[in-house]
């Protein structure tokens, strides 16, 4: 061994800076890969229908109850209280105001926040009903008759205030 080698101090390795840079990267992914394997097993997909062909089937059923709410002019404009409990239509169009509509509220992510309220006739054309609505920054909008032959579909930002206009879609 020469002098010089002698005289150059050696630390051990887990006091060098290097192996634990080389090993922060495989870390982080087995920590990764962790956490994403538990949130797999312990959360569920409330998106995925079980129904799925059914559903596929019933697209026409949905297409005409659109076509319907076209053809009879129908048009609705809605009013949310500030706090989302209630809510107040107006119903325009068509030849017969029902005697209740059906109003669906749907989360777009969080079937469990989804509401489906009756509403009911207060005047001709109006209809009052409580929602009870959760927080979130927008929900999809389904207006219906009680027999279900034709539907209003729309989309509500609460954020951007009370009111929403919902016609047929074209």
């Amino acid at each position: 061994m020469d002098d010089a080698d002698a005289r150059i101090p050696t630390r051990p390795w887990y006091r060098e800076p290097w192996p634990w840079i080389l090993m922060a990267g495989p870390a982080a992914v087995v920590v990764g890969g962790a956490i994403t394997a538990y949130l797999a097993v312990t959360h569920d997909d409330p998106l995925v229908v079980d129904t799925y062909y059914k559903e596929g089937l019933a697209i026409n059923r949905v297409l005409e109850r659109d076509r319907a709410a076209r053809q009879a002019g129908y048009q609705a404009q809605m009013l949310f209280s500030e706090d989302g409990s209630r809510v107040r239509v107006h119903l325009a169009g068509g030849e017969a105001m029902p005697a209740s509509l059906r109003l669906r509220m749907v989360h777009p992510t969080r079937a469990d926040l989804d509401r489906a309220v009756t509403l009911q006739a207060v005047q001709h054309g109006w209809y009052e009903g409580e929602v009870g609505l959760g927080a979130a920054p927008r929900w999809r909008v389904q207006l219906e008759d009680d027999r279900r032959g034709w539907r209003l579909t729309g989309e509500w930002r609460p954020h951007e205030g009370g009111a929403l206009v919902l016609a047929p879609r074209t």
